[in-house]
């Protein structure tokens, strides 16, 4: 069975929610998920899986939020060439341009960005959470 690895940071739940929803995606689409905060990831990661669903809210002037996950994800960008990477993540103000950047920055490190971002404003609604569950069950897909 293919292994899937869903790292998110959180700072209100509302990223976490759709981290949930995503790996219920990945279970439903017929691979094996592992959801875990960004505290619990190292770049061991990238050897052992085979697809990456990253989440992160935006914070400040819509960026990644600085403390854990940018420098996770800075220290793992160079071996992301090649690998199936899906994105996902809540924001509270400007429209969801981090995302764009986010998805522009992991196809310029050489990714396979398998669907565009999928965001919520704020907590996720009903339409969010199925559109995270829908971007679990691509990535099964995407790696079967």
């Amino acid at each position: 069975m293919k292994k899937i690895a869903v790292v998110f940071w959180s700072g209100t739940g509302n990223t976490e929610a759709m981290a949930q929803a995503v790996g219920e995606g990945v279970k439903k689409g017929g691979a094996e998920a592992s959801v875990m905060s960004v505290d619990q990831a190292s770049k061991d990661i990238l050897d052992a899986y085979d697809g990456f669903l990253f989440g992160c809210s935006a914070m400040g002037a819509e960026v990644l939020e600085e403390e854990e996950f940018e420098p996770f994800f800075a220290s793992i960008e160079a071996g992301l060439s090649g690998r199936k990477v899906g994105l996902f993540g809540s924001y509270g103000w400007g429209g969801g341009a981090w995302m764009r950047d986010w998805e522009e920055r992991v196809k310029g490190d050489g990714a396979d960005l398998i669907a565009d971002g999928v965001i919520a404003e704020n907590a996720p609604d009903d339409a969010a959470l199925a559109a995270s569950t829908a971007l679990g069950e691509a990535m099964a897909k995407a790696v079967g």
